[in-house]
């Protein structure tokens, strides 16, 4: 079976005044397989916002190709059926909250593909559902917390039915109780419903929890593997601005006070389950 996100020496420019551009994307190469969570990271500027955009299609490759499930984003007869394979949660909810009620939030996105009512009803229903929201369905959007607020995003994009959904620094507005709400459902979409998803994340601590890392800097992709892999090269991350999860950072130090620690050791959990 064919990788769902296929990417091939991509390369994106953004074009100034005067013919002038600012390359943003060099040569990146990447395969996603169905039902991966994938975590991105990088300092501010390396591209990760720009690839996550050419994922359904919202940019085009200046060079290179990108393919969802096979089809190319460049050929504008694909660009509608990509965009309702990969949905997209941004940073602030508040962006994408266009309804006066939180179900008619939800339904305005199969509303637009044409969705018949009855089964936008049921979508709706079972979004709502998803994300533990079905109590608040009437409530003004503008009402809720900021973590139910992107509850409310990531339930109109789940309503699209996607089979991917990206999210782009989706907690980085939240409290704790918001990250841990939005976190624990993201997981869930996962693993329960096999969405793939991409979550771009300036926390190391949430990217830990992905089954891959990622990591981007200058618009080039420079690691990639496994957190414990990733995370086990502290002085490379280091060399690019980044910094580890608190866990990993507080085991490094115990080994070298010679604690024999696991290298898989990521989370709290983890350390509690490693120390016992």
């Amino acid at each position: 079976m064919r990788p769902f996100i296929e990417i091939e020496d991509l390369e994106y420019a953004y074009p100034l005044e005067g013919g002038d551009q600012i390359v943003a994307l060099r040569g990146v190469n990447l395969t996603i397989e169905r039902g991966e969570f994938v975590a991105l990271i990088g300092p501010n500027g390396s591209g990760k916002s720009t690839l996550a955009k050419h994922l359904n299609a919202l940019l085009l490759p200046t060079a290179g190709r990108v393919c969802i499930d096979g089809l190319q984003t460049s050929d504008p007869g694909n660009v509608g059926t990509i965009r309702q394979k990969v949905g997209m949660v941004f940073q602030n909810p508040d962006n994408q909250i266009v309804a006066t009620t939180v179900e008619e939030d939800v339904a305005f996105g199969p509303e637009n593909m044409g969705i018949p009512p009855e089964e936008i009803r049921r979508r709706v229903d079972s979004a709502l559902v998803a994300v533990g929201l079905s109590a608040y369905r009437q409530h003004p959007p503008q009402m809720l917390s900021g973590g139910q607020k992107q509850l409310v995003a990531i339930a109109g994009a789940l309503a699209t039915r996607p089979s991917c959904i990206v999210f782009d620094e989706p907690t980085s507005m939240l409290d704790p109780v918001g990250r841990r709400q939005v976190l624990n459902t993201i997981r869930w979409l996962n693993t329960a419903e096999g969405i793939t998803i991409l979550l771009i994340t300036h926390s190391m601590s949430e990217a830990a929890i992905a089954q891959r890392v990622l990591v981007m800097e200058a618009g080039r992709l420079v690691m990639d593997g496994a957190p414990a892999l990733v995370f086990g090269q502290g002085t490379r991350l280091r060399a690019l601005g980044l910094d580890l999860p608190p866990i990993v950072d507080i085991a490094q130090r115990l080994r070298t006070w010679g604690l024999s620690l696991p290298q898989t050791v990521l989370t709290v959990q983890d350390m509690v389950d490693a120390l016992c």
